[in-house]
């Protein structure tokens, strides 16, 4: 995956995510406005045979849109490994 950066700002952050679809772009947008900072995250693919997804995150100005990523990740990894190990234990 090749994230790259279009704009950033204080409080907006608008990158591209090469290589990938709507599937990551709907659970990042979706654990992005679980943050109380969080005013905008939102992104656009205008062709998916031709087009990257362009995500857009703003925030409230206290904290950084790249902060509010960076937890929403970390979210979506605990999550994750929460799902691994119920699948571990089923037998």
């Amino acid at each position: 995956m090749e994230i790259n950066i279009i704009e950033e700002t204080k409080d907006r952050l608008k990158f591209e995510i090469v290589g990938e679809d709507h599937t990551l772009c709907n659970l990042l947008r979706d654990e992005l406005w679980k943050d109380k900072h969080l005013e905008v995250a939102g992104y656009n693919v205008d062709h998916p045979l031709v087009s990257q997804p362009i995500m857009i995150v703003e925030t409230d100005g206290s904290e950084t849109p790249k902060k509010a990523l960076l937890e929403a990740v970390e979210r979506i990894k605990q999550k994750n490994k929460e799902v691994i190990g119920e699948f571990k234990s089923l037998k």
